[in-house]
């Protein structure tokens, strides 16, 4: 794949001392990174840090980077960690799905069409604030993402069963708290 070429051939220049190389990597990444940082902590300026954090832990321990592997697994695994760290600190218990590009499409489409797929993503955010981290970072990542399951352990560190089992009892939970969501809806009068 041309990209993980030009992804070696970028490390390599900063390993030499290019910063512009370093940058290149920045600019193709601080996208990804800001936004997994984002879902996961719910708030810019705290995605904004852990971002910055991970570029410069990245470019820290650049040296230790394996040639072959997945220069954007490594990034993300940093950036996860920075941020369960953060939570754990901070002992946060939600997240936030809708993004800048998210409110860019909403803006753009019909009232009624874009009023539903609010509703939808807030839906969804009091459903993942639900879960404990651990469920919510591998649901991030494999349906946020679309990682395979590979891809998690390698961001996670966690096993493939583990990663697994995680998926399905999120999914679980998810069900569930969706299910307890529409009954309450069902019975509650509607103001009109």
């Amino acid at each position: 794949m041309e990209t993980v070429q030009e992804e070696q051939v970028w490390i390599l220049r900063t390993l030499q001392g290019d910063s512009e190389a370093f940058a290149e990597l920045v600019r193709r990444y601080q996208r990804p990174v800001y936004l997994l940082a984002y879902r996961m902590l719910g708030n810019g300026p705290d995605a904004e840090d852990v971002a910055q954090e991970t570029f410069l832990r990245a470019y820290q321990a650049l040296a230790s980077f394996e040639i072959g592997r997945r220069f954007s697994s490594w990034l993300l695994s940093i950036a996860s960690n920075l941020c369960i760290d953060l939570l754990r600190r901070r002992k946060l218990a939600w997240l936030s799905l809708e993004d800048v590009t998210y409110r860019a499409a909403a803006s753009q489409e019909e009232p009624v069409s874009g009023a539903l797929r609010r509703e939808q993503a807030d839906q969804v955010q009091r459903l993942l604030a639900r879960l404990p981290e651990k469920y919510r970072l591998v649901v991030v990542l494999r349906y946020w993402y679309d990682l395979s399951y590979e891809e998690i352990v390698e961001v996670t560190g966690l096993s493939l069963n583990t990663v697994k089992t995680r998926l399905h009892r999120a999914r679980a939970m998810l069900a569930r708290a969706l299910e307890e969501e529409e009954r309450r809806c069902a019975t509650e009068p509607h103001a009109g």
